[in-house]
């Protein structure tokens, strides 16, 4: 009966990607045939704290921990054997799936999280991969504990969404973790691991949280007085004044397209790119205020084809680009901000603030929304209305003062 067959072992191991707190996943690896598929089993640990397939003495609780380690190979034994003396034949993912438990809602959230993480890795979908983990990192600071998916209620919900209030977070933020939150739930029960009955976006409505954003474009007098600024004494916000300045006169290029825009984009005065979000193609004639900021990056002499200072150099991997523009992207929003007040402006501002400010100020100046949408490469005016929406409010204030003239 076994002599067909082909075992798969396994083994604890810790995953070489660290996490955004230092730690590293502490992983099932199951090989069969050579491959071999690994299991999140929801622990981390520091390199430091963790030694060959068990934690070290050095670990807080590890007694606790390596006994759940243990508990986890005897599991993992069991199964093996199991699949052995069946006359079927097995492959990883069915051991995957008896690994983790026919007792849907008794799943480990973490688990789920830490495989989606892996799999959006794996695909080099960085992007998504931090936003999932952002997301756990923030509910495990809420509940630090083993959490299951029948725990996940409209109670739960709404303290975990009291807790990151209290923790600063603004609706934005918090509407943002719970979709990513609602999109785990929503795969976890298109892969049956959760029952609809279990099911809490019903009656928890992310969508309410929708309407208190701050305002996020610049008057026409804050644009001018953040354009002027004098930043002679503060040298290390030049380029966060120069992006801010480019995106704007760029139709509110965004900062991801900014990155990877090269000097061999621009020629015949022009700037020709794709927009990497959607692959629409524009072609930007040069303004005198972009041709000053270009001119400023090409006296840099820098041997580096990109016009502006993101990338570190040509040939990077994915995961090192998304690290690098994450870290770009922070500093940058921390340092508009350092403008802004510099400037008077009594705003927070980010990078997108740019964007939203052109198309605003573009309306003041009485285009056509028609124009707008199709000059920032919106695919329906509907988004563009909302770029719009505190224009709206603005000018209709205005006009309803008129009644004070009658």
């Amino acid at each position: 009966m076994f002599k067909n067959k082909i075992m798969i072992t396994t083994k604890i191991v810790i995953r070489k990607k660290k996490l955004q707190d230092g730690t590293y996943p502490v992983m099932l690896r199951v090989t069969k045939n050579r491959k071999s598929k690994l299991l999140p089993l929801g622990l981390r640990a520091r390199k430091e704290d963790f030694d060959g397939q068990e934690f070290k003495k050095s670990y807080p609780g590890f007694r606790k921990r390596n006994s759940y380690l243990a508990q986890v190979k005897l599991q993992a034994n069991k199964i093996i054997d199991e699949f052995m003396e069946s006359e079927k034949d097995y492959s990883l993912t069915d051991f995957a799936d008896k690994f983790l438990g026919k007792d849907h809602t008794n799943i480990i959230v973490w688990n789920f999280f830490e495989q989606k993480i892996d799999i959006l890795d794996r695909s080099e979908r960085l992007g998504s991969a931090r936003a999932y983990e952002e997301t756990m990192l923030a509910l495990k600071k809420f509940y630090p504990k083993e959490l299951k998916f029948k725990e996940i209620t409209v109670d739960f919900l709404e303290k975990f969404e009291l807790s990151m209030r209290e923790r600063g977070n603004q609706d934005g933020g918090i509407a943002f973790k719970m979709r990513q939150l609602r999109a785990l739930f929503n795969d976890a029960v298109r892969k049956e691991v959760v029952s609809l009955d279990h099911y809490p976006f019903k009656h928890y409505k992310i969508s309410r949280l929708k309407g208190r954003s701050h305002k996020r474009a610049l008057t026409v007098e804050e644009l001018k007085a953040f354009s002027k600024v004098d930043l002679s004494e503060h040298p290390h916000l030049v380029d966060a004044h120069h992006f801010f300045m480019f995106s704007f006169y760029c139709r509110g290029m965004n900062l991801a397209d900014m990155t990877f825009l090269r000097w061999s984009d621009i020629h015949n005065k022009k700037i020709h790119y794709s927009r990497r979000k959607t692959k629409k193609h524009f072609t930007l004639e040069i303004l005198p205020p972009v041709e000053k900021i270009l001119k400023f990056y090409r006296e840099q002499k820098s041997t580096s084809p990109y016009v502006f200072p993101i990338l570190l150099k040509e040939k990077m991997t994915a995961k090192q680009i998304a690290n690098r523009k994450h870290k770009v992207l922070s500093r940058y929003n921390s340092r508009l901000n350092e403008i802004a007040e510099l400037a008077g402006i009594n705003k927070r501002i980010t990078s997108y603030v740019a964007r939203h400010s052109y198309a605003t100020i573009m309306k003041y100046k009485g285009v056509s929304t028609d124009i707008i949408s199709e000059s920032l490469g919106h695919s329906n005016l509907g988004i563009t209305m909302t770029y719009l929406k505190e224009f709206d409010n603005t000018i209709i204030d205005k006009e309803h003062k008129k009644l004070l003239e009658l």
